[in-house]
């Protein structure tokens, strides 16, 4: 029996329930008990649910005393960025193993490019089923869901078809059959508001969609009917793109309470300064701009930024260059987010020009921070502190 020629083989890999796994992972104790990740202060969200406590209702982005109250049993734990990126880049190398083309989401999810792959991996399932296999391997029994497709929007719908643990493949002559059934919310790009729209006008699966005229979607959402009508008729010719450098790294604070004041903002400044020096120092890059966000009481967001006078990775000139940003926001307001960004990222080992004269308080802070960073993470993140944290 001839086995029909896939025009593209997209995997679309997503880690299931990342942080709330990695937890239970590492803390056998919670290993099917409800497990949730996020910030456990007044104003903290959920980052992560294990599938125990979404069965309570509980799910990303929901305000962390809405958890508590619909899951008061759960294990609530504050993330650990750190342990999360070192599993992610356990899980990036086995991806890395199956092909050339891997373009990561986030730290849990990647699309992969197995076109002409079959002479190796065999056909599109087994490509599925044996990347599940590796990564069940190479982090001791996480698990991972697969859709596999010929396009990146199919192959994602598919990734969460069977979650957790499942592997969807959808060939090019079942798309219709796959896509149509399910809710216009699966279609990417409809959110909340354009689901209404949607629903108005009588839409309410993905097959409404593709069978409605594509003048009537037009004339209601302009360019983004269109976009999705494509979408619903499994029409997508995006490419995987491979090597993908964040355009920033960043870092920020929802506080307990409101602040005012330039020396109260300068110490979460402080903090998000040291959080995001590491990690450039980790992705091998230097920041060329940085962008100081805040957002007031009353939920308005400023931010400005400017060009740093040298390309860096070091915490103390990111510091000292969202302090004097800070001259151009008015610190006198209630305010309930701090955070910072450095953008213009490029290779730490690009040539820049050379100072007339070092600065041996550069070059001591260097050295000083790199040894932090080795402290970190041979002990943890909480095994050196500074000062100002000690208060």
């Amino acid at each position: 029996m001839r086995t029909e020629r896939w025009p593209r083989i997209i995997l679309h890999a997503d880690m299931d329930a990342f942080f709330a796994s990695v937890e239970q992972h590492d803390r056998p104790e919670l290993k099917g008990t409800p497990v949730i990740v996020g910030g456990t202060g007044r104003r903290g969200v959920v980052s992560a649910a294990s599938y125990e406590a979404r069965a309570f209702g509980v799910h990303s982005a929901m305000p962390t005393h809405e958890a508590r109250r619909r899951c008061p049993q759960a294990t609530f734990l504050s993330p650990r960025l750190g342990r999360y990126q070192e599993i992610s880049s356990q899980v990036l190398a086995v991806f890395d193993d199956y092909s050339p083309l891997v373009e990561p989401l986030s730290v849990d999810e990647a699309f992969l490019d197995m076109t002409g792959a079959e002479g190796i991996f065999g056909p599109p399932r087994d490509m599925g089923r044996l990347l599940r296999v590796d990564v069940a391997r190479a982090t001791d029994g996480l698990t991972v869901s697969v859709g596999v497709a010929s396009t990146k929007f199919v192959a994602k719908v598919a990734s969460d078809h069977h979650k957790p643990d499942g592997l969807t493949v959808v060939a090019a002559d079942q798309v219709h059959d796959f896509l149509w059934p399910l809710d216009i919310k699966r279609l990417w790009g409809v959110g909340p508001h354009t689901a209404g729209r949607l629903e108005k006008l009588g839409l309410r699966t993905i097959g409404d969609v593709a069978r409605t005229a594509p003048g009537l979607l037009t004339e209601h959402l302009g360019d983004t009917g269109a976009h999705l009508r494509r979408l619903s008729l499994g029409e997508d010719d995006r490419e995987v793109v491979g090597e993908r450098q964040a355009k920033s790294v960043g870092a920020e604070y929802t506080l307990e309470r409101d602040i005012r004041g330039a020396a109260t903002v300068k110490k979460h400044l402080r903090r998000a300064a040291d959080r995001v020096a590491p990690r450039l120092r980790r992705q091998g890059v230097v920041a060329t701009g940085l962008r100081v966000k805040i957002k007031t009481a009353a939920f308005r967001l400023v931010t400005r930024q400017m060009t740093l006078p040298r390309p860096t990775d070091d915490a103390r000139p990111l510091f000292e260059a969202a302090c004097v940003l800070l001259d151009e926001f008015d610190l006198n307001v209630p305010m309930r987010l701090v955070g910072l960004a450095a953008f213009g990222l490029g290779p730490a080992g690009a040539p820049v020009q050379a100072e007339l004269f070092g600065d041996p308080d550069r070059q001591k802070n260097s050295r000083l921070e790199r040894t932090i960073d080795e402290l970190r993470d041979r002990f943890g993140t909480s095994a050196v502190k500074r000062g100002s944290e000690l208060d």
